[in-house]
């Protein structure tokens, strides 16, 4: 099973940011996943404060890293044009040497549309904008051929994708998102990779993992797609502390479905998704987060806390 890292690009700056990554690169991390919110996410008072562009902000980490693969949890399809964000895509996997996943969802916050004057869809509309993104995206990264296509909100008029991956590579698509009738169709129908975010829904809880997964499986028999060409991942909090009240601050703050406890408790959490099937475990690193958006918090300790992290966990799946 492989580990990346939820990249907490909000109410920090770009000096611990580039610190942590440089630690990620030198790890035992696979991969880093980048957020695509314009205004920190929270209450309406931290809105001002800072928050990195997804798309410049993960651009400029796969210019520093070698190892690391990214991807984005995922771009709001409301806001970002599908057939130029595949430009973009093509790009970056071609300067990055094939470390590019693109990962796609509906788009939920609506006070950045606002701010920002993209106006914010109805949520049937939202979902018909990414079945039609997915859609076309999965023409422009199969196609040898120029695509034409023509949907009720894209156009495409004999449009090449070049350069596209690297080598001849497919770019993955993610797919982010638990909507049992619109999202995991979507992602049966023209998606690579789902991701299970546990800062919504369920959380991670295990009968909510296997619950969602049993629906994409029915949608893939329903479209003719074959459920084991689709990978998985989950986003998921940890907190490896043995404080019974700093557990349960984590677990009022994002519910029961959040990994957190003793080390052999997020360990045998852990490998019980890796032995029903999860790819890839994306870690949101509570500890870490913290010291990323503390002031006060030297850079050395946001490095610290990322190292026990890989130490105490990534590392026993070695």
């Amino acid at each position: 099973m492989k580990f990346g890292t939820f990249m907490m690009c909000f109410r920090t700056d770009w000096e611990k940011l580039s610190a942590w990554l440089e630690a990620l690169e030198k790890g035992r991390w696979h991969s880093a996943w980048w957020p695509d919110h314009v205004l920190a996410p929270g209450p309406a008072a931290e809105h001002n404060l800072p928050a990195y562009e997804g798309f410049s902000s993960l651009s400029v980490a796969l210019g520093m890293t070698e190892k690391l693969h990214m991807g984005h949890l995922v771009l709001g399809t409301p806001y970002r044009n599908p057939a130029l964000t595949c430009k973009m895509a093509g790009t970056l996997d071609q300067a990055s040497k094939g470390r590019f996943t693109l990962g796609i969802g509906a788009g939920w916050f609506e006070r950045e549309h606002e701010a920002y004057g993209w106006g914010f869809p109805s949520m049937r509309e939202r979902q018909d904008r990414l079945q039609e993104a997915a859609e076309l995206t999965r023409l422009l990264f199969t196609s040898t051929e120029p695509v034409t296509y023509n949907g009720k909100y894209y156009h495409l008029d004999d449009a090449p994708l070049s350069p596209a991956g690297y080598k001849g590579r497919k770019i993955e698509i993610l797919i982010g998102g638990t909507g049992e009738k619109r999202t995991l169709k979507t992602l049966a129908m023209f998606g690579d990779a789902m991701n299970l975010d546990g800062f919504s829904g369920g959380g991670m809880e295990f009968h909510y993992y296997k619950h969602k997964v049993s629906i994409l499986e029915q949608h893939c028999e329903n479209v003719g797609r074959d459920p084991e060409e689709i990978r998985h991942t989950l986003n998921m909090p940890i907190v490896v502390t043995e404080d019974q009240a700093v557990i349960d601050h984590w677990l009022k703050r994002y519910g029961p479905g959040t990994v957190a406890g003793s080390k052999a408790y997020v360990l045998d959490r852990l490998h019980e998704f890796e032995e029903s099937g999860v790819d890839e475990i994306i870690i949101d690193d509570m500890a870490t987060f913290t010291a990323l958006q503390s002031q006060d918090v030297p850079v050395a300790d946001v490095i610290a806390s990322c190292q026990r992290m890989e130490e105490e966990i990534i590392a026993a799946f070695d």
